[in-house]
């Protein structure tokens, strides 16, 4: 009797600038804040709370964020856009 496969993802290290994701243990992936602001404020448990439901699927329930491994491989084939809070522009 063949067993489930089990998709793995780990948060190996944090920084300032981003974080390190292991993929089946053989491929660690960058995702800087800067190219993934929905990570920015997030808090570390947040961040390491990670799902992996399929080969191509990352998903962080604790922030509702989905992502797709490819993104992660290729982001220059996936531009990305926050749709965070407008600027406020201070009067001259």
């Amino acid at each position: 009797m063949l067993g489930n496969t089990t998709l793995a993802a780990e948060v190996t290290h944090i920084s300032r600038h981003g974080f390190w994701l292991l993929l089946d243990d053989d491929e660690e992936l960058l995702l800087p804040f800067e190219q993934f602001p929905w990570f920015r404020q997030a808090t570390v448990e947040q961040i390491i709370h990670v799902e992996r439901p399929t080969a191509n699927h990352l998903y962080w329930p604790d922030l509702d964020v989905d992502l797709s491994v490819d993104s992660l491989r290729r982001p220059g084939d996936f531009p990305l856009v926050s749709q965070g809070s407008p600027a406020v522009v201070s009067p001259r």
